[in-house]
């Protein structure tokens, strides 16, 4: 690759990765794909704080997968969430091969308290919205009396260095987050394919970001300019 290329492809790279930015900070959401070699999956990714009703709809008709709210680590030990596989005492958590990473990131799973059952749209985007600025004020939230476990939103506890850590997609957005000057909580929702039954590809996540005029980016894009 000549010099002139590389650096016509660094342009592109860091155009994209700042509208993503600013999309981001306005509450859109930004299409990102881990790595081929990783998940190989392709997440929508909100702002927390941002996520309405008509979000939740998108993410679970236009997404479809585990509608999931990423906190940072400082934030989760803060509310005092373990991850998942600690919490419970069952056989079961035992002797994992992910064979994409060292361990997973699910902690509890949680409603707000001023929902009913909570898992409908009004209800997940409250329950989103409220992780989202309690994100924001740490210290000021009474975690339990605001939230019960269980519910309809998963928890996911970020890695404390982030990138130089684990490059998922709960990384990844929460790297997004801290870029775009925004709490440390945000939604992440893979993309599937409702006629192959698996992960929608890269290609079709291109297309559907085109489609909607939302920002698309590598993961590997991610690493490369805020790891």
């Amino acid at each position: 690759m000549s010099k002139r290329t590389e650096h016509l492809g660094q342009s592109v790279a860091n155009s994209t990765l700042d509208r993503a930015l600013e999309a981001f900070g306005r509450g859109d959401p930004v299409l990102v794909h881990d790595a081929a070699d990783r998940e190989g999956e392709t997440d929508l990714i909100y702002p927390a704080r941002s996520v309405t009703a008509d979000a939740v709809v998108r993410l679970r008709r236009d997404a479809g997968g585990l509608i999931c709210v990423a906190l940072g680590h400082e934030v989760a030990e803060a509310f005092d969430l373990p991850f998942y596989s600690e919490a419970v005492d069952h056989p079961a958590t035992a002797d994992h091969d992910l064979g994409y990473d060292e361990r997973s990131s699910f902690s509890l799973t949680v409603n707000h308290r001023d929902t009913y059952t909570g898992i409908t749209d009004t209800d997940r985007s409250t329950t989103i919205r409220a992780l989202g600025e309690a994100a924001e004020t740490p210290e000021e939230t009474a975690f339990s009396e605001e939230f019960r476990v269980p519910g309809h939103v998963h928890l996911l506890k970020g890695a404390p260095d982030l990138l130089a850590q684990r490059e998922g997609h709960t990384e990844l957005g929460l790297v997004l987050a801290e870029a775009a000057d925004l709490p440390p909580a945000v939604v992440v929702c893979e993309m599937l394919d409702a006629e192959t039954g698996e992960a929608l590809t890269p290609a079709d996540a291109r297309a559907y970001a085109d489609e909607h005029d939302f920002a698309y980016l590598e993961g590997q894009t991610v690493i490369e300019h805020l790891g």
